[in-house]
């Protein structure tokens, strides 16, 4: 009888532990697709790409192919989502997951993000900590060693073929060109206190996600150069003189809340140094993140967010700089200084390439419109992004209001005359609107996303 009170326990025991092993299954397949692993991801590549200092263009483009990757991989959770193959321009997909296998996809996801992001970074290093840090999570939540390692390579695989992928954007073929100062008068020249050399001159020749092409949406044509007094452009130019030179404090506060430049040089006596900022697209990534958190988005509707937002940024930077080196066109603080007052200084560092149109109008706008279509033209938030870099936080009562300030800001900083703010806000719109149109992520539904109410 003993004996049997012996085998009736073990065997009540060891029911037990299944049951536990059960519910722990039951338990990691909701913890590993936890939004918060996702953010984290994205905040430790702006980290890098800030330590790295890429410009803003090649910011763009490192954080869309990682999110395409990620996206790819994790929507094979969520069936109601659909591929991006034959949608965006060129992308044939990634490769299927073996059938009748079980794989943890949100961790296949997230390698699938670093992976891809590792091989864009110089400071690769820097996620290495994070990364196994990352892992150990998934490892602790409960995934099977066999699930674990299957899903580690496929999401290997993923990126291996989103790399591949990448690398027939023209991107590699646009190193090492330089751009030919003109000597002409009202085309744009290197400014203080760096005169560094114009940056991607040849950017629009890298393919585009989602618009056609990288003039698609030119905007109209700048005024032209005129040392006129009664002329367009001699107008534009005492407008931000003006504007400049009566600068309100909240005014000077909104230019530097979305400065966003990369690489700010300061001058000391016979000492040089800089301070890294982050870029407008991570700034905008920002925001993306803050907005999503709100409306407690699930990892799967956050990562839809970034990556439709991200691709809508890259394809912004890309018909912006088309423009840019077309007119070529001289920036206020060369103008002014040549036209009207030798001695003044924009609040603002001029950004090294040519004015017209504003970059920051441009993709402020476009990121606007796809995170209007996705949560509303009414979402009220506060933007601290910046307060990592020493700002306070603002506040907005839409996505549109953020854009609008941020592009005025160029004003105020003194970097840009207005037709490139309002040109460029148009400009930025219409690539928005048509990445919402053409940009499907929900089957069955042209609409993203339904908004939270």
């Amino acid at each position: 009888m003993k004996k049997q009170q012996i085998l009736t326990a073990f065997l009540f025991l060891f029911l037990g532990a299944m049951g536990g092993c059960q519910q722990k299954d039951v338990d990691y397949t909701k913890a590993a697709a936890n939004p918060a692993f996702l953010h984290q991801s994205v905040d430790k590549l702006t980290e890098v790409i800030t330590h790295d200092i890429f410009s803003p263009p090649v910011a763009s483009r490192i954080y869309a192919y990682p999110q395409v990757a990620a996206y790819e991989v994790l929507r094979h959770d969520f069936p109601e989502y659909q591929s991006l193959a034959g949608q965006l321009n060129g992308f044939e997909g990634i490769p299927q997951p073996a059938p009748d296998s079980a794989y943890c996809f949100p961790l296949a996801s997230l390698n699938a993000f670093l992976t891809v992001s590792r091989s864009f970074i110089f400071s690769a290093h820097m996620l290495d900590e994070y990364e196994a840090q990352l892992y150990e999570k998934y490892r602790e939540m409960g995934v099977p060693e066999e699930v674990y390692n299957r899903s580690i390579r496929y999401g290997q695989a993923a990126a291996k073929s989103i790399v591949a992928y990448a690398a027939e954007d023209g991107y590699k073929q646009t190193r090492g060109f330089r751009h030919t100062v003109s000597q002409e008068p009202g085309h744009w020249a290197p400014t203080p206190p760096a005169y560094m050399d114009a940056i991607e001159p040849f950017w629009y020749k890298v393919r585009p996600f989602v618009i056609d092409s990288c003039n698609q949406f030119a905007p109209v044509k700048p005024s032209s150069y005129s040392t006129d007094k009664e002329s367009d452009f001699y107008k534009e130019v005492m407008e931000v003189y003006t504007a400049t030179t009566n600068l309100t404090d909240e005014q000077r506060q909104i230019a530097s809340f979305w400065d966003c430049n990369p690489f700010v040089m300061h001058t000391t006596g016979h000492v040089m140094y800089a301070t890294k900022k982050i870029t407008p697209g991570g700034h905008w990534l920002g925001i993306t993140g803050i907005a999503t958190r709100q409306a407690d988005a699930d990892m799967m509707e956050t990562l839809e967010a970034y990556t439709r937002v991200s691709v809508a940024l890259a394809d912004g930077f890309i018909s912006c700089w088309d423009e840019k080196y077309r007119s070529d066109r001289i920036r206020p603080e060369t103008a002014i200084n040549t036209l009207v007052d030798e001695k003044w200084v924009p609040l603002l560092q001029t950004p090294p390439f040519p004015e017209y149109p504003s970059g920051h109008s441009v993709i402020s706008n476009a990121a606007a419109v796809v995170l209007t279509d996705l949560y509303g033209p009414s979402f009220s938030y506060i933007d601290s992004t910046e307060v990592a870099y020493g700002l306070p936080v603002r506040s907005f009562t839409s996505f549109n209001q953020a854009a609008e300030e941020a592009a005025i800001s160029r004003l105020y900083g003194g970097i840009h005359y207005m037709p490139a703010i309002v040109n460029g806000a148009e400009e930025g719109k219409q690539v928005g609107t048509y990445i919402v149109s053409k940009l499907n992520t929900r089957k069955g539904s042209g609409k993203a996303v339904a908004v939270k109410e």
